[in-house]
């Protein structure tokens, strides 16, 4: 890489943006009065020393030790860069930290210790044990770090794994068994070459082992050439895997091999070396930054192969992000003294099982692609949010099993529950209403049916029996999509389609749409010609006949024009004057819901009181009690302007109509969502805590403010809730993710079932 080339620049700039590195520590608790100072230290701290001499496993919940691993380099050996001493490699471990904490929520200090004496450097560590619940070794040389790591396991009573070993092993495990799943050969048959015989190599090939490939059957080559039996100088480490062979170069072991195995050097497989390969090869050429070979010039002479490297810039890049997060996470969770032979093995199965499902909220982290299992997606990618449901519980399970939990996990279901909470932030508050709509399974059409986004969303919705899906599209379109995004809904059985090319109801769907329509300029001819171009017309038809209980429309198109279509063929319930619509967003605040976001652009008072009652009631469909705030410039009176004016007018109307309701105003947002703030300044305020529904006095302040709180707070979007129609309905937007379309199938479902006066 060159000293002008661009993303060098980039990265450099990167790291230098304010404030420098990547990772900072910051309180998890109040630090605002002198209360909180007392408690958190001097004299309240105390306390808390005293509990943990009485016990000491106490520290885990009254510390950070139970979530907090030490990521540890003495610099040897750092990704391609070789032995740069312990400060250079700082910046991979700070970045190693980040992936703990983006992944799976674990907090990381990096050490980088200057220090090459094996026995010095265990001793070092071993001593930092009371500060942490796991120790992750990095980037330390062979075979120093087989050393380290073998006498911290042996004296620690915590978890310490060496990633560069362990790591890349659980990844290229899981990737082998897929392709080997792929071509359809026995891993126990199968005849394996290997380049590179160091930490990796040889962990790399213990774990293969361990899945069932015959020893017998691997052949290892270094930079010395193959290793055979009496080869002068070999570790211990390595010489198991010795053979009684004349082979003693690359291209001897590779010949007829099945499996090429590469953790060594750039360009060491030749094109001619994999020509010789056996049919359907598997080639993991796992080199960085440069792989043993260019997977292009493996493909032109072997288009049959397998290719698998460890760049992101190829299919099937072996990542250890997609396991020392998640075998960590199941360790801590447990208060494993460990990471023994089955948790790791459990976490190989797990990561090939899930690449076997399909993929769904990709889209954003990589450019719109969403992969399906195959020959180039062997393993899933690190950005799948799905990794940390999927693959901890079998951890934290394998290490019960296996008797190294020291706090057992007693209900494994509600810990999945917890962790999928974390992972869909969402998840705490979809709980109630997804219990609600498994309980008593709705038929909800989706408009878009055949797009992308929605079949994806509806896979999941299936998965966890949310409703009865029916899609609006053409059959054929919908079943070839299906299959090239490795879905496993099945038209007819998992989902219904509409397709009204040939559906029969046709003319009875124009004539209904004319009769509603006609005294609005519509003339038979336009009606047909809208319903058979409108996907959104025909799923509001379907809702209005009975055909369906709710709908969602929205995810392509304008949602002005949708809302337009719903609203004039589903109508506005009873006592209702006008619609509006409610946004959620969830972060680690919190969730706040915000009205109107979509709907009434300068609404008066009357308009304002309405939808702020509706959304009232939805709350409580979540398990939320609302607490009201009306958002205003204006501070309890202190402005007279017409728009002050109406929020107290507003006020006033919902105090007549919901006495019980705790809702208060007009005031700014941060005494909103400060008590102590609001209190400060209006004593006798009837809103207690922080204010959870969020009223704004026109589109433009309600729409920006729930964006602005939602990428700047890093949160999680639901909704727009649809309120005021008289059919459950609700237009989402183009932005919308497959998780927020499960999330509204659930909402939608639930609203129907409340329309249909059942139990919920």
């Amino acid at each position: 890489m060159s000293d002008t080339d661009p993303f060098k620049q980039a990265a450099l700039d990167y790291h230098r943006q304010a404030p420098a590195g990547k990772i900072k520590v910051t309180s998890t608790k109040a630090m605002v009065t002198q209360r909180d100072l007392a408690l958190a230290y001097s004299p309240g701290v105390a306390h808390a020393c005293e509990a943990i001499v009485a016990d000491p496993s106490q520290a885990s919940q009254l510390t950070a030790r139970g979530n907090l691993v030490a990521v540890i380099t003495n610099g040897t050996a750092v990704l391609g860069l070789g032995n740069i001493g312990p400060l250079a490699g700082k910046p991979v471990m700070e970045g190693k930290g980040v992936l703990f904490q983006k992944f799976a929520g674990i907090d990381v200090f990096d050490l980088e210790i200057n220090e090459h004496d094996p026995d010095k450097l265990v001793d070092i560590i071993a001593s930092l044990e009371p500060t942490f619940g796991g120790i992750n070794l990095e980037d330390i040389k062979a075979p120093e770090c087989f050393e380290v790591e073998r006498k911290l396991r042996a004296r620690m009573n915590i978890p310490v794994f060496h990633d560069d070993q362990h790591g890349t092993a659980i990844i290229v495990g899981a990737a082998m068994l897929n392709a080997l799943h792929v071509i359809g050969k026995d891993i126990g048959d199968v005849k394996l070459a290997t380049s590179g015989a160091g930490a990796a190599g040889i962990a790399c090939l213990d774990m293969l082992v361990a899945l069932g490939v015959n020893p017998e059957n691997i052949s290892v080559a270094d930079i010395d050439g193959v290793i055979y039996r009496g080869r002068p100088n070999l570790n211990p480490s390595i010489e198991r895997y010795a053979r009684d062979t004349s082979a003693r170069t690359l291209a001897d072991i590779v010949k007829g091999a099945d499996v090429f195995l590469g953790l060594s050097a750039a360009n060491v497989l030749k094109p001619e070396m994999v020509a010789t390969m056996a049919e359907r090869p598997v080639i993991f050429a796992l080199a960085n930054p440069n792989p043993e070979i260019d997977p292009a010039l493996a493909k032109s002479v072997r288009p049959d192969a397998i290719i698998a490297t460890g760049r992101s810039d190829y299919p099937n890049q072996v990542n250890n992000a997609l396991c020392f997060p998640y075998i960590f996470r199941g360790a801590l969770d447990v208060g494993a003294t460990t990471i023994n032979e089955p948790m790791k093995l459990a976490c190989v199965k797990a990561i090939a099982g899930l690449a076997r499902m399909e993929a769904t909220d990709l889209g954003s982290a990589y450019s719109g692609e969403t992969p399906h299992f195959g020959a180039d997606y062997l393993i899933p990618r690190p950005f799948d949010p799905r990794l940390l449901v999927s693959l901890t519980p079998p951890v934290a399970k394998a290490a019960m099993d296996s008797g190294v939990a020291t706090r057992p996990i007693a209900d494994l279901d509600a810990y999945r529950d917890r962790l999928s909470q974390w992972v869909f932030r969402s998840g705490l508050l979809m709980k109630p209403l997804f219990d609600k709509a498994r309980a008593n399974k709705q038929r909800v059409v989706y408009a878009e049916g055949e797009e992308e986004i929605v079949l994806r969303a509806v896979q999941t919705v299936v998965d966890e029996g949310l409703a009865h899906p029916i899609l609006v599209g053409r059959t054929a379109v919908i079943e070839r999509r299906i299959a090239r995004f490795g879905l496993r809904i099945r038209p007819g059985v998992d989902v219904t389609i509409t397709n009204i090319d040939d559906d029969p109801r046709f003319n009875e769907y124009w004539q209904l749409y004319h009769q509603i329509m006609e005294r609005k300029g519509i003339t038979p001819a336009a009606a047909k010609a809208v319903v058979r171009a409108r996907d959104t017309v025909i799923a509001a038809l379907m809702v209005r006949r009975g055909e369906a209980d709710a709908m969602l429309c929205g995810v392509v198109g304008r949602y002005v024009r949708k809302l337009k279509y719903v609203k004039e063929i589903l109508g506005v319930a009873p006592g209702v004057k006008d619609l509006s619509a409610m946004s959620a967003v969830l972060n680690d605040k919190g969730v706040s819901f915000f009205v109107d976001t979509h709907v009434q652009t300068d609404p008066d008072a009357e308009q304002i009181a309405e939808s702020t009652l509706q959304a009232a009631y939805r709350l409580k469909l979540f398990g939320v009690t609302p607490k009201v705030a009306l958002i205003s410039h204006s501070n309890f009176g202190s402005s007279d302007s017409v728009s002050a004016q109406t929020m107290r007018d507003a006020l006033a109307i919902i105090r007549e109509r919901s006495p019980n309701l705790e809702v208060e105003g007009e005031m700014h947002m941060d005494v909103a969502l400060m008590e102590e703030m609001r209190q400060r300044i209006f004593p006798n305020s009837r809103l207690s805590g922080r204010a959870n529904l969020l009223v704004l006095p026109n589109l433009d302040a309600a729409n920006a403010t729930y964006n602005l709180l939602r990428v700047m707070g890093d949160g999680v979007g639901i909704g727009p809730i649809l309120m005021g129609l008289a059919k459950s309905a609700h237009v989402l937007t183009p932005s919308a993710t497959a998780r927020r379309i499960v999330n509204m199938t659930a909402i939608a479902a639930v609203d129907a079932l409340v329309r249909a006066n059942r139990p919920v």
